[in-house]
């Protein structure tokens, strides 16, 4: 109960509210972008082990409702490959967090952000197969990426959106691979005893506003506007990136 009040106390609690709302609201239309918009609002006032942790908590729960259809739909062995590259590769991801500077990660967050926009939106396109070793290395560099800057999804939604997968294949990977990808990390962040119960508790405070956004954004979801969501969410992103550069501050 302690931990709960002391999350509330938080300077800038309601505006951490406000950023996963409106990031849970991008996940459920998009199925990525969570990180992406959450992370440089929470690295402007949280440390980045504890903006990480309420990531993580959060993103276990709010995405759920999802998740099931997004199992059937989704290509399972992907899904596994690209967990079992994470799972290799994150552990050296947090051993960096652990030595660099606060700053240096925010501005990893932001830039990476904007340079998967970037690509994104000049219309960067792959149109063979997803052989499994692409697939196994594009796992372990969303394993580096979420150990150390909390972004997991860049280079696995880059290798997928310029596939010719259609939206919904794309939609489900992305999320239930993220959605393992939060279980792994929690698991590497409590070996390495970088887990702090406040920052569980404020996780845990901001799984309602999320989950509620994530359910909205999933009503709103239809395949025919692929278009429409990709626009929305690109805005949003490139917003947030922009709004979390220590240059700004």
């Amino acid at each position: 109960m302690q931990a709960l009040t002391e999350a509330v106390a938080i300077d800038g609690f309601w505006l951490l509210v406000a950023a996963a709302a409106v990031a849970g609201l991008v996940r459920g239309f998009s199925g990525f972008g969570t990180a992406m918009v959450y992370l440089p609002v929470a690295g402007q006032i949280l440390t980045p082990f504890q903006a990480l942790t309420t990531l993580m908590v959060m993103d276990l729960i709010g995405p759920l409702p999802n998740i099931p259809s997004a199992i059937r739909t989704g290509h399972k062995r992907d899904i596994l490959r690209l967990s079992a590259g994470t799972l290799v590769a994150l552990p050296l991801g947090v051993l960096v967090l652990g030595l660099i500077a606060p700053e240096v990660f925010r501005y990893g967050v932001s830039l990476i952000s904007l340079l998967l926009l970037v690509l994104l939106m000049a219309g960067v396109r792959y149109h063979g197969t997803l052989r499994p070793p692409m697939v196994y290395g594009t796992g372990a560099v969303g394993g580096f990426l979420a150990g150390s800057v909390g972004l997991p999804g860049p280079p696995v939604i880059m290798l997928y959106m310029a596939s010719p997968n259609p939206s919904e294949v794309i939609r489900a990977n992305i999320m239930v691979y993220l959605l393992l990808c939060d279980l792994m990390m929690i698991g590497v962040l409590h070996l390495n005893g970088y887990l702090q119960v406040s920052a569980v508790a404020l996780g845990a405070l901001l799984i309602l506003p999320y989950l509620a956004a994530n359910v909205l954004g999933g009503w709103l979801f239809r395949p025919g506007y692929e278009r429409l969501y990709r626009a929305i969410a690109y805005f949003i992103i490139a917003a947030s990136a922009l709004n979390g550069m220590p240059l700004f501050d």
